[in-house]
C-alpha cells in the first residue's frame, strides 16, 4: 500500500503558513469563522489554479467529488460548497492574500537571484495587461459603452522572471498614470515601452537615482552634445550620442541630458532608437535589456494561458482581486519548487506536469526524473525496446 503524500500536499509544504496565520490576524480574517478559515480558501484557490477549473461550479463538484481525501491534500475536514467560497471571495478582505502574494514573490525572488545575467544588477520590465470583462456582469469595471476590463499593472523582475509588484486598476486607466506607483529603488534599471513615454516622469526617476530604459516616441527636438554615427559596429549599434532636448515644452520636462541608442534589428529588420540616462554600460547593454523587456509580455502570456484570471469565480472586485492574488501565489509557488528541488525546468514544465498529477503519491521530484529518463532516451529507443522484448 502506497503511504506517500499527494503531490499537492507536497506542494502544500512550501508556502509559509506561519507567515500567512500572521497576516490572517493582522487583518482579523477569521474572525466569527468556525469553519472554511481563510488558508482552507487560499489552498482551494490554489488547487483551483492548478487544477485548470473553468468555473466555481466546475471547481467545488472536483472538491466535492474527492472530499474523502481532503484532509489528505491539505484542505482539511471542511465541506466546500458554492455558496460559501463564493461568499468568502465576495466579503474577505482582499489584501490578506495580496499581502501573502508579495511574500511569495520575495521569497521565489531572493531564492532565484543566483540566475545568471549578463549584466551585473536589478533590473524590472513594466508593463501593463488589459483583462475583458463582462459589462453585466462587472459592472464596476466599466471600460466602454458595451465592456468592462480591469488592467494589471506589472512589475516584472528580468532576471529571476518573477512579478515583483501589481496594481490593478480599471482598465480606462492610462498606463502612464500607473508609472507614479512603482516602488522605485535607487541604482535599478526599468525599462519602459514607447507608450510610457512621459519625460517629467522620467525625469522624476533620474531624480531618485534609478536608471531607465525606454523607446523613442514621435520627433524630438534636440541637439547632440557628444557621440558619432557608427555604422561598422559588430553589435549593430548605428549610434550612441549624448543629447539636450531643445523644445520648448520637452526641455523643461527633462532638463538634463539623455543618452540616444540607435539599434539595428536583424530579425525585424529595422531601427529602434532607445533613451536612457544612464551613461556607463555599453550601448550594446542598452540594446540587449530593451530586448528583455518581452519576457513581461511572455508572462502575461504564460499566465492567461496556464493559470485562469480570464474566467474569474466571482464578479465581485474583492473576488477578482483574490483570485489574481491566488494566481500570482501560484506562480511563485511552483517557481519556489522549481528552484529547491533542483528540476532545472522551465515552470510551464513544472506547473504542467504537477497539475495532472495532484492526485499522484508519487515524489515531486522522481516524477521528473522518470521525464529525463525519456529525455535521454534515443529518438528509436521504443522500437529497440519493442524488437528486444
Amino acid at each position: 500500500m502506497n503511504e506517500g503524500k499527494y503531490v499537492f500536499s507536497q506542494l502544500v509544504k512550501f508556502l509559509p503558513k506561519r507567515v500567512f496565520d500572521c497576516i490572517v490576524m493582522k487583518f482579523q480574517g477569521d474572525k466569527y469563522i468556525k469553519s472554511f478559515s481563510c488558508w482552507n480558501q487560499l489552498l482551494v484557490m490554489m488547487y483551483g489554479q492548478l487544477s485548470g477549473s473553468e468555473s466555481l461550479r466546475e471547481l467545488v463538484c472536483i472538491i466535492t467529488a474527492h472530499a474523502p481525501k481532503s484532509y489528505h491534500l491539505g484542505f482539511g475536514k471542511i465541506l466546500v460548497t458554492r455558496s460559501n467560497l463564493a461568499k468568502a471571495n465576495a466579503s474577505r478582505d482582499c489584501r490578506i492574500f495580496e499581502e501573502f502574494a508579495y511574500k511569495m514573490i520575495s521569497i521565489a525572488q531572493e531564492k532565484r537571484i543566483t540566475k545568471e545575467f549578463e549584466i551585473r544588477g536589478r533590473f524590472y520590465a513594466f508593463d501593463s495587461t488589459t483583462i475583458d470583462l463582462c459589462l453585466n456582469l462587472f459592472w464596476w469595471a466599466s471600460f466602454r459603452k458595451t465592456k468592462a476590463g480591469i488592467k494589471v499593472h506589472t512589475l516584472y523582475d528580468v532576471v529571476t522572471q518573477i512579478p515583483t509588484f501589481l496594481h490593478i486598476t480599471e482598465a480606462k486607466v492610462n498606463d502612464m498614470n500607473a508609472m507614479d506607483e512603482i516602488p522605485y529603488e535607487p541604482n535599478a534599471y526599468y525599462i519602459f515601452d514607447r507608450g510610457y513615454f512621459d519625460l517629467a516622469r522620467l525625469f522624476t526617476i533620474n531624480l531618485i537615482g534609478s536608471n531607465f530604459v525606454i523607446r523613442e516616441r514621435g520627433q524630438l527636438k534636440y541637439e547632440i552634445i557628444d557621440g558619432e554615427d557608427l555604422l561598422e559596429s559588430p553589435d549593430n549599434i548605428l549610434y550612441d550620442q549624448t543629447i539636450r532636448l531643445t523644445g520648448q515644452q520637452t526641455r523643461g520636462r527633462y532638463p538634463v541630458l539623455l543618452r540616444r541608442v540607435g539599434y539595428y534589428s536583424i530579425e525585424h529588420q529595422r531601427t529602434f532608437t532607445y533613451l536612457t540616462n544612464n551613461f556607463e554600460i555599453s550601448a550594446k547593454h542598452i540594446a540587449l535589456l530593451y530586448k528583455n523587456r518581452w519576457q513581461v509580455e511572455l508572462f502575461f502570456k504564460w499566465i492567461k494561458q496556464h493559470l485562469h484570471i480570464k474566467s474569474f469565480w466571482g464578479v465581485t472586485e474583492n473576488a477578482v482581486r483574490i483570485q489574481i492574488f491566488s494566481a500570482i501565489t501560484t506562480y511563485c509557488l511552483v517557481a519556489i519548487v522549481e528552484h529547491d528541488l533542483r528540476l532545472n525546468r522551465s515552470t510551464f514544465d513544472v506547473l504542467r506536469i504537477l497539475s495532472m498529477s495532484l492526485f499522484d503519491k508519487t515524489q515531486m521530484k522522481e516524477l521528473f526524473k522518470r521525464i529525463e529518463k525519456v529525455d535521454d532516451m534515443p529518438e528509436n529507443g521504443y522500437t529497440q525496446l519493442c524488437f528486444n522484448f
